[in-house]
């Protein structure tokens, strides 16, 4: 297993930036979406002391684990934030379009915070969520590098009895022990399984938008990450996500929108 780090490296050639997606963070075959903006996020920073702050991307088409080309555009370079636009292809076909701000992030505490740290079960109490799909429908190698944890209480699409209230809720670790940083809080934003499991409609749901603010550094330890949707119609669901460091700090929080299959 390798590093989150050598996972998201990518190198400059002239005016583009290649890299290769590693399969161990994918879900079903396909890169996971917080992985890629976590890789375009490497690209947009292109090495300095800048972390993103803010990411919205459209996730055009699937992208798959191997040799991609990320292009950047820088939009506006300002005192304190520098706004890019990054585009990530695979084979010349775009896979992902992002708007990101970059900016120097802080381990710094709110001046006022109106979200306060999701209750989560202890964390040895949590059980560590499988590296394939409830029944067997898709294998998910993202758990192998990822260590999640979800509350008891969100579990019960396990067993066929979902609780029908469109939370997820648990914790999180890189599986190679590293610290959590502002590009991989990404992944933690862009929850497996996703709310729609908790609705007993379980599959997959492809992301179509995400949009993530990074408020600060995460304190070394886990994250507990909460995740609710508030409307699913025509076959779209919002999932809404907010992340907590180990100080009961917001460190990020997201809004996405994804396809989900209902039922005819």
């Amino acid at each position: 297993m390798g590093s989150f780090r050598q996972a998201t490296a990518v190198v400059r050639r002239g005016d583009v930036y290649e890299a290769d997606l590693d399969p161990q963070w994918s879900v079903g075959g396909q890169s996971h979406g917080g992985y890629l903006l976590a890789v375009m996020g490497r690209a947009a920073c292109d090495g300095a002391d800048l972390h993103p702050s803010a990411v919205s991307g459209s996730f055009v088409a699937a992208a798959a684990p191997g040799p991609a080309e990320i292009h950047v555009v820088t939009l506006r370079t300002g005192r304190t934030i520098t706004q890019v636009r990054a585009r990530l292809t695979q084979g010349g076909t775009v896979r992902v379009e992002a708007l990101m701000t970059l900016e120097r992030l802080a381990r710094c505490g709110s001046w006022w915070s109106g979200q306060d740290p999701v209750d989560v079960a202890p964390e040895r109490e949590c059980p560590r969520t499988a590296a394939v799909a409830p029944g067997g429908a898709f294998a998910v190698p993202l758990m192998e590098v990822m260590e999640q944890r979800l509350d008891p209480s969100c579990l019960g699409f396990l067993s066929g009895s979902p609780s029908r209230q469109g939370v997820i809720a648990g914790w999180q670790r890189l599986a190679d022990g590293s610290d959590w940083d502002p590009f991989s809080v990404l992944i933690a934003l862009d929850p497996v399984p996703s709310v729609n499991f908790d609705l007993d409609l379980p599959g997959r749901a492809p992301t179509i938008l995400l949009t993530a603010y990074i408020r600060r550094l995460p304190a070394p330890g886990p994250l507990r990450v909460r995740v609710h949707a508030a409307d699913l119609a025509n076959g779209r669901m919002d999932e809404t996500a907010y992340v907590w460091d180990s100080d009961d700090r917001l460190v990020a929080q997201a809004t996405q929108l994804a396809a989900v299959r209902m039922p005819t």
